[in-house]
């Protein structure tokens, strides 16, 4: 019998579009929910897992039934691991992440290089807001097509 908390490695058996079952042996079987694949947001399961993959699973919840909840997230911090693929993504730039030494600013003042970088940093803003106001339309357009 598996203990919550225990890592433990198993067998997808199948996939559906809310999560996958794994075989854990001992004739024992969970369900890895979608929300627990990926660190990052997952839209079809069928892109990070396939039936007969073996993955590491971590057991998060045994319920009264005896249904057993398993995380492949929490199991593998590792960012290599196949699941963890980068589909084209869009990871956001955190400020910790960028190289303040590029060399492309050697020799500029410290004035151009605030400068530049406000400059880099409104072009940043423009392109969300823009991506933020397509995705909010929906389509939906508020113009009155009734001719009087």
């Amino acid at each position: 019998m598996v203990a919550v908390g225990s890592v433990v490695e198993g067998k997808i058996v199948n996939v559906m579009p809310f999560g996958a079952f794994v075989d854990i042996g001992n004739k024992q079987s969970g369900l890895v929910h979608i929300s627990e694949v990926s660190n990052r947001y997952v839209k079809d399961i069928n892109e990070c897992i396939k039936k007969g993959d073996t993955v590491k699973v971590k057991v998060i919840k045994i319920d009264e039934a005896g249904k057993i909840s398993l995380s492949i997230k929490q199991a593998c911090e590792d960012k290599s691991e196949k699941y963890e693929k980068q589909s084209s993504a869009k990871i956001p730039v955190r400020p910790a992440d960028i190289d303040w030494g590029l060399s492309s600013n050697e020799g500029l003042s410290f004035e151009d290089k605030l400068s530049k970088f406000k400059q880099d940093s409104d072009e940043k803003m423009q392109t969300l807001r823009r991506n933020n106001d397509s995705k909010r339309s929906g389509g939906y357009s508020r113009k009155s097509h009734h001719s009087f």
